[in-house]
């Protein structure tokens, strides 16, 4: 199993994080692998209503317009 540091936590993050694992009878360690394991495993918001509208067929007459705006380079003064 691999080990990560955190550095530079804000100490009322820390505080909220050991409220939160006291609160589910765990050590912070354990609240911390568990918030880390969920978000990972969360998918992309933007993958899964892409994969939701192909899956109901709702995103295969899309049309995709061209772009006729032409990008410009910013003058700094």
């Amino acid at each position: 199993m691999s080990s990560i540091i955190v550095r530079g936590l804000d100490e009322s993050v820390k505080r909220q994080l050991a409220a939160q694992a006291k609160e589910h009878g765990r050590s912070m360690e354990a609240e911390v692998r568990d918030i880390l394991t969920r978000a990972a495993r969360r998918p992309h918001i933007g993958i899964a209503l892409m994969q939701a509208a192909r899956d109901v067929d709702a995103a295969v007459d899309l049309p995709i317009p061209d772009r006729t705006d032409v990008a410009r380079a910013v003058e700094f003064e």
